[in-house]
């Protein structure tokens, strides 16, 4: 096994903390009005996060971008806070949080201390406890990955994902330079991890998956074999299709390739009625009563 399969988890640091440069960098005009970059303010948090990597795991999930209840507040991908205390352990007493330099009066970071629960977080994480057990199994045999780690906000503090953002007039050299830089970063992520599948959560992020690895295709032949890319379905409560039992449409389509969806836990359809309600957060510990917020 090549030497960077062996240690991921440096790999995906200096890959992250280039991305977070570069991406820091960019600046969107209107209807851009706030970006927070977590890779920045709660960067502690999101190394603690990579520092949990395997190599050559079975799948590498990859999403859009921070939720604002999510990865916005804590630096980890669908970081929906009570799961990332909870079954990542990653908390106050390992990784201490900031904030942006200019936040949005009604998207306030507050870290592990907000109460909002994130439900498209909520849905991944508690699926993956009780699909794997603990933390450990699953990232033998999974990692995350968002595509783009900006979160964005209008004037209104509207959330804008990166599929939403204006390609014209000025903000198409700020729509290149975002799109080039994480496309890279994640080409660099797939062939450090060097999964056997990628699976995006939602059609946009099987795209960028999809066009990353037939770039990498068309260079200089990688030392690995390139993975397949699949689809599931995006765990936002905005989808009606993932309202209607998220977890075992995923077990479904994941159930190929993923041991653990084949079997899934005697415990999944009591995750199937708490994820469609935003409610799994009530399984951590002296975590306050969440209010139920989509994102990533």
């Amino acid at each position: 096994m090549p030497a960077r399969a062996r240690e991921p988890a440096a790999a995906l640091e200096r890959i992250a903390a280039e991305l977070r440069d570069c991406c820091g960098s960019v600046r969107f005009g209107a209807p851009v009005a706030f970006t927070y970059n977590p890779l920045d303010y709660a960067w502690d948090a999101h190394r603690a996060f990579l520092r949990m990597a395997r190599p050559a795991p079975r799948v590498l999930f990859v999403g859009m971008n921070p939720g604002p209840f999510g990865m916005a507040q804590t630096g980890v991908p669908f970081g929906e806070v009570a799961s990332v205390t909870g079954f990542l352990g990653i908390d106050a007493r390992v990784a201490r949080i900031g904030a942006p330099a200019r936040m949005h009066p009604k998207r306030p970071v507050e870290g592990f201390a907000c109460t909002r629960s994130e439900v498209s977080g909520a849905r991944v994480w508690n699926w993956a406890r009780e699909r794997f057990g603990t933390r450990e199994a699953f990232f033998r045999e999974a990692f995350v990955w968002n595509w783009c780690p900006l979160s964005f906000m209008a004037e209104s503090g509207a959330n804008l994902t990166p599929d939403k953002l204006p390609r014209t007039g000025r903000n198409a050299a700020a729509a290149r330079a975002l799109e080039h830089a994480c496309d890279d970063a994640l080409g660099q992520a797939i062939l450090a991890l060097q999964p056997a599948h990628v699976v995006g959560f939602g059609a946009f992020a099987a795209k960028r998956a999809e066009a990353v690895i037939d770039a990498l295709r068309g260079e200089s032949a990688p030392s690995a074999p390139l993975p397949a890319v699949l689809q599931v379905l995006h765990p936002s409560p905005a989808s009606p299709a993932a309202n209607r039992g998220w977890a075992p449409q995923v077990d479904r389509a994941l159930a190929p390739i993923l041991p653990s969806c084949a079997s899934p836990s005697s415990t999944s359809s009591g995750s199937r009625r708490a994820s469609s309600r935003g409610e799994s957060a009530r399984g951590s510990r002296n975590s306050p009563a969440p209010r139920a917020a989509s994102g990533r």
